[in-house]
C-alpha cells in the first residue's frame, strides 16, 4: 500500500491490525458504485446519510436500514453539505456558487448568493457552530458548466456567516482551502489547505473570527470528519486518521482512485460512510461521530 504524506510517521493498514477505532473484524463494504463522483456526505439526526453525486446533479440518500435513494434531482451541483438544527440540509451548490437550504421535503432556497456582487469561486465544503453560523471553505476548481475562466476573487478563503450577517472573510493566507469541520463545542475549527498539504487547528473567537492559527498536520485533505474521541478523518489516499495532538494513528485503505469525503452515520453513530470517486462504502467503527 501506499501512505500518504505524514511528515516522516507511519503507520500500517488499519484493517489488517488490532484497532482503536475500528470495530473487531471489521471489513470495508462497497455499498454502490453506480456514481459520477461522490461527495459531500452529511448525516441526520436519525442518522441516515445524505450525499451528492455531483456530476449527475443528484443528492442521494443511504438510509439506517442500508437502503440507498434519490432525495433531489437538480441539486445545483452541490458538494460539500452538512445539517442544521432544523433539519435542513445547507449545501455549497457551485453551479452558480451559492449557499443553499434544502427543506427535508426537497424545497430549496438560496442561503448566499454573492460576495459583495462578486461570484464567489465555488463553495466546497462546510461546517455549522453551535450557534448557527457557517463556516465554508471557497477554493477554485474550474468546472465544465461554468461560463467564465477565472476567479472574480483575490484568493481562495475561509468565509464564516454568522446567524443573520453578512459573509466574513476568517483566513486569506491558504493557498487552497477544502476540507472543515469543528468541535461540538464550537471552540476550535479544523481547515484542510489541500494546496499546501497541510491541515490547521484554529481557535474560534466570540465574534467568529479565527485565530492562533496551529499546523495540526502536514497533510491535506478534500472532506474531513471528527469522531466523539476527538480524532480527525483526512481524505484523499483513502482515510488518514490522526489524534487530538496530530499523532497518526489509523490508514484505512479504500480501493479507488481517490476518497473526497466521510462522515459516522447509522442508528448508532458508529459506522464511517465514505464517498471515494465513483463508489461509496460504510466501514463499522469503535467511536462515534462527535456531536
Amino acid at each position: 500500500m501506499i501512505l500518504p504524506k505524514t511528515n516522516g510517521q507511519q503507520v500500517n493498514d488499519a484493517l489488517h491490525q488490532k484497532s482503536n477505532i475500528i470495530a473487531d473484524n471489521a471489513k470495508l463494504q462497497l455499498i454502490s458504485n453506480q456514481f459520477g463522483f461522490t461527495e459531500g456526505p452529511a448525516t441526520d439526526i436519525h442518522g441516515n446519510v445524505f450525499f451528492t453525486d455531483q456530476p449527475n446533479n443528484r443528492i442521494w440518500k443511504y438510509n439506517v436500514e442500508g437502503k440507498l435513494s434519490i432525495f433531489l434531482e437538480k441539486a445545483g451541483r452541490s458538494n460539500g453539505m452538512y445539517f442544521d438544527k432544523q433539519g435542513n440540509l445547507i449545501t455549497c451548490a457551485d453551479e452558480h456558487n451559492q449557499l443553499w437550504s434544502i427543506q427535508p421535503d426537497g424545497k430549496s432556497k438560496v442561503l448566499l448568493n454573492d460576495l459583495n456582487g462578486l461570484h464567489f469561486n465555488g463553495p466546497n465544503d462546510l461546517w455549522i457552530t453551535p450557534a448557527a453560523g457557517i463556516y465554508f471553505t471557497d477554493p477554485y476548481y474550474q468546472r465544465e458548466y461554468w461560463t467564465r475562466n477565472s476567479s472574480e476573487l483575490d484568493g481562495q478563503k475561509v468565509y464564516y456567516l454568522s446567524k443573520n450577517g453578512k459573509p466574513m472573510i476568517v483566513a486569506d493566507n491558504l493557498v487552497q482551502p477544502n476540507g472543515i469541520i469543528g468541535t461540538p463545542d464550537g471552540k476550535n475549527l479544523y481547515v484542510a489547505d489541500i494546496g499546501a498539504s497541510k491541515t490547521y487547528r484554529y481557535q474560534i473567537a466570540n465574534d467568529g473570527k479565527l485565530i492562533e492559527q496551529k499546523l495540526f498536520a502536514s497533510m491535506g485533505s478534500d472532506g474531513m470528519t471528527m469522531d466523539d474521541q476527538g480524532n480527525i478523518y483526512l481524505t484523499g489516499d483513502g482515510v488518514t486518521v490522526f489524534d487530538r495532538g496530530g499523532k497518526l494513528i489509523e490508514h484505512i485503505l479504500v480501493p479507488e482512485v481517490w476518497t473526497g469525503n466521510v462522515t459516522f452515520g447509522g442508528k448508532e453513530n458508529n459506522i464511517l460512510f465514505i464517498t471515494a470517486s465513483k463508489s461509496v462504502y460504510v466501514l463499522k467503527m469503535k467511536v462515534k461521530g462527535a456531536k
